[in-house]
């Protein structure tokens, strides 16, 4: 798969064990401990990971490689590689020396370069770049200060709404909704689609022109671009860690053909951009924290509820994180108001009265898995994932790189995948941190 470029890298590889994979809430999980329960469960989800991703990566793999795959191993390579790690599994959980290896092994890295903040001299050039961060978080207080009425236009505003609303309840308690060996909540295909429905935002997106439109990423002969005649918002679900619980995420994620300069040699302008909102759903099925962040990682905001209240502080030197709005509870999903040219998020609100009618364009849009992403058709008739091996979207590179390198994020600005995104330049900070509700936030209420 590495000689054909062709290495999935949202899940990471275990070292020493090349049959399992691993994501942060799973090396998270209270069973990945020494001596812990339910160490099968954990292993075998762990190979649930690497099926998945190894799955992708045969059907991106160029059709004579395939061939000649298929040639070496002796009959299908899923096939081969799923006996053989069948009976891999059974060899770990059979060998305690085994299991505890993969528990001390079963890590993610973070996506941060070590070796760039050491020749950088970070603890010195992070204190300008932290100075810039309080700036931009003092801008983006002031947005969300401003009134939803006054918030500038520069051109039209144009609605994308869910195409289809389902007519399922989601109102079904988190607690009755199934839960896995692990303790993961599990809902049924019927159930999930229902919550993706029922938390779906609608997306007001102040147009100038086509960079502001929602659209459908695809490979061209010229590199991957975004068709805005076909708006898609991907999904994907996850979960967190919160007060010892596993709680339930839904992720919505759009993209855009780019993000146009605003004067000549903008370093943080260049092809595609795009968002993700992630509605965290608390136990008994309600939103407990929204947060948002453009897909490189950028602009991470989170936009608390009621039920939570700020964390105490802690002592470590890093952005801090920035709450710019109480979302109050209610029902369905909220209507989210980008800008032009930047998509920042301006505000989250619920429109008091239907999408249809108001005096804006609407248009509907589609939903897609987000795996969707990591294998799209290519004009030759393959199929290549839009990310690379290291899980950028190397097409999307900004010149900004070539100033915050120091701080060791890989090419900042450019597109990422899923379990890539380093969401802070000072200190260390992932969108997909298992604990990141609990080390900001406590329950209120």
């Amino acid at each position: 798969m590495t000689e054909a470029g062709v290495v999935d890298a949202q899940h990471a590889r275990v070292p020493g064990f090349s049959y399992l994979r691993v994501d942060r809430f799973l090396a998270a999980h209270p069973a990945a401990g020494e001596g812990a329960p339910g160490a099968a469960a954990w292993v075998q989800a762990l190979r649930a990971l690497d099926r998945e991703a190894h799955g992708i990566e045969l059907a991106n793999l160029p059709a004579p490689a395939r061939t000649a795959l298929a040639a070496a191993a002796g009959g299908d390579p899923a096939a081969v590689s799923e006996r053989c790690g069948a009976r891999q599994v059974q060899g770990v959980l059979a060998d305690s020396g085994r299991l505890a290896r993969v528990r001390r092994v079963a890590t993610v890295p973070d996506s941060y370069i070590p070796v760039a903040r050491v020749l950088g001299l970070y603890p010195i050039t992070s204190v300008p770049v932290l100075a810039g961060v309080d700036r931009l978080h003092a801008d983006f207080r002031d947005t969300f200060a401003t009134p939803l009425q006054e918030l500038p236009v520069r051109g039209r505003l144009q609605r994308y709404a869910p195409a289809l609303v389902s007519a399922a309840s989601p109102a079904a308690p988190g607690a009755g909704w199934p839960r896995d060996a692990l303790g993961m909540t599990r809902p049924d295909d019927e159930t999930l689609a229902a919550l993706f429905a029922a938390h779906a935002p609608e997306w007001e997106i102040d147009v100038v022109g086509d960079d502001d439109r929602i659209g459908t990423p695809r490979w061209t002969a010229r590199g991957p671009s975004v068709d805005v005649t076909a708006p898609v918002v991907y999904q994907h679900h996850s979960h967190t860690w919160f007060e010892g619980e596993a709680l339930l995420q839904l992720s919505y994620v759009v993209w855009f053909p780019s993000r146009p300069p605003a004067f000549v040699g903008d370093p943080f302008a260049g092809r595609l951009d795009g968002l993700t909102w992630r509605v965290t759903l608390d136990r008994d099925g309600r939103p407990l924290l929204y947060d948002v962040m453009h897909n490189c990682g950028c602009y991470h905001l989170f936009l608390s509820t009621p039920r939570l209240a700020r964390a105490a502080p802690a002592r470590r030197y890093e952005e801090p994180p920035l709450v710019v709005q109480q979302v109050p509870d209610g029902g369905g999903g909220l209507v989210l108001r980008l800008a032009s040219r930047t998509h920042h998020l301006l505000r989250a609100y619920r429109d008091p009265g239907p999408s249809r009618g108001v005096a804006r364009a609407v248009e509907d849009y589609a939903m897609e898995d987000y795996d969707a992403l990591r294998s799209l058709p290519t004009t030759d008739g393959g199929r290549r994932s839009l990310f690379a091996a290291d899980g950028l979207v190397p097409e999307s590179a900004r010149s900004e790189r070539f100033f915050l390198w120091p701080m060791g994020v890989p090419s900042a600005g450019a597109m990422r995948q899923w379990g890539r995104h380093a969401t802070a330049f000072v200190g260390v900070r992932h969108f997909d941190d298992a604990n990141l509700v609990g080390r900001y936030f406590v329950r209120s209420r």
